[in-house]
């Protein structure tokens, strides 16, 4: 008897908690193997904060592989090369040193990341220790490495621990029965900058406008989960008032038009924050002036692509939503994704997105429906166990 309704409760809690997930259907194209989705607002709305509910589903209703890419390198490289001449050469206590200085003189430091030579010996390995000298008399130690050139694999450059100002550069041999020569030295200054961009988007979002305690409260929809860049406010008001953001300080915006020349500031950067709220509130101080006409609002947000592998022919189905509790499914492609990256990728987009209003439904009643089962189910828990000892009890 106890058993039967301490499983009829956990029946009735778990169907009365089942969740629906919304879908997006996502429109194929390209002929590359890899398919990128850009993520919208009202998916970041209506998803969890971490997007760890977001599943990619064919048409046979079988989970894709995904991951989740924030944002794309550019990479900038430069290359300086400054040719040395030998200057000298000579053995001394067994070892063989090579000094060398730039073929021309610059009147500006020449920074060098690496040293490079070139030769026609081969099957040679040679530790070689490198100095360095503004004036040809005082040398200093800079590092040693090895040059080698054996069975077509070769390593012809020493790569500075850090850049270097020399003139002169100095190789020194431990011995070199092998008669090794270099035809050319080139002092290498390479650099390359990695530069990291994200994807940023626009939107214009509802909102509306209260005026309280020489305040205005800029109430704005639609924000709720999105990583936001900025706001800008749109004003045809001439004013500098100080305008603030949610956990972050204020700023000072303006419209000015003095003197024929116009000064406008309205953006208040917000630094990556995340709106946990529906409502998204900015507040500016208006003292006692009237408050400034607002027609518009801009908000920036750094977005997100769902990458996959996809096939023209086949379908596919974004969902979310599903499971507040949910943790992101660990798949092989994020172990291989900087790769992918590499390559082309073909972006593709989301058509209408279907909400599930069952799951809006029953998100409002969750409350009262989890009370209800708790007080029903004590309530026969209670009963059972009153029946049971009365049973119990000899007539």
């Amino acid at each position: 008897m106890l058993k039967r309704i301490i499983s009829t409760i956990f029946f009735l809690c778990f169907f009365s908690t089942t969740t629906f997930a919304h879908t997006g259907e996502i429109q194929i194209s390209g002929e590359n193997k890899y398919k990128a989705v850009r993520l919208t607002p009202e998916i970041y709305n209506n998803s969890n904060s971490d997007l760890s509910d977001l599943l990619i589903k064919d048409s046979k209703g079988k989970n894709v592989p995904y991951f989740i890419n924030t944002g794309f390198q550019k990479v900038y490289e430069g290359r300086e090369s400054y040719p040395m001449e030998l200057i000298n050469s000579y053995t001394k206590d067994n070892s063989f040193y090579f000094d060398y200085k730039l073929t021309t003189e610059r009147e500006s430091d020449t920074v060098a990341t690496s040293v490079e030579v070139s030769t026609s010996n081969t099957n040679f390995a040679k530790i070689v220790d490198v100095y360095g000298s503004y004036d040809n008399l005082h040398w200093e130690f800079v590092q040693n490495d090895k040059l080698y050139n054996i069975d077509g694999n070769s390593k012809l450059s020493i790569e500075f621990n850090k850049p270097q100002k020399y003139t002169h550069y100095r190789f020194k041999l431990a011995n070199n029965l092998e008669k090794i020569s270099f035809e050319a030295v080139n002092l290498v200054y390479s650099i390359a900058i990695s530069e990291k961009n994200y994807f940023i988007e626009s939107l214009t979002p509802t909102f509306s406008i209260e005026e309280k305690d020489k305040t205005t409260f800029v109430k704005i929809e639609g924000l709720k989960n999105l990583r936001l860049c900025s706001v800008t406010i749109e004003t045809d008001s001439m004013f500098k008032r100080t305008a603030k953001a949610p956990l972050l300080s204020g700023k000072e915006i303006y419209n000015l038009s003095l003197n024929e020349t116009s000064y406008t500031d309205t953006t208040l950067p917000l630094d990556w924050q995340i709106s946990q709220e529906d409502i998204y509130v900015i507040t500016i101080a208006n003292n006692d002036d009237k408050p400034i006409n607002i027609t518009g609002i801009t908000v920036r947000y750094y977005a997100d692509e769902v990458v996959f592998e996809g096939n023209a022919n086949e379908s596919y189905t974004l969902e979310f939503g599903a499971d507040a509790t949910k943790t992101s499914p660990v798949y092989d492609i994020t172990k291989y994704k900087d790769e992918i990256l590499k390559g082309t990728i073909d972006k593709v987009t989301i058509s209408a997105i279907n909400y599930d209003k069952e799951n809006e439904k029953s998100e409002e009643q969750d409350y009262k429906v989890i009370f209800n089962i708790v007080v029903t189910g004590i309530t026969l828990l209670l009963g059972g166990l009153i029946l049971f000892r009365l049973r119990r009890i000899p007539e």
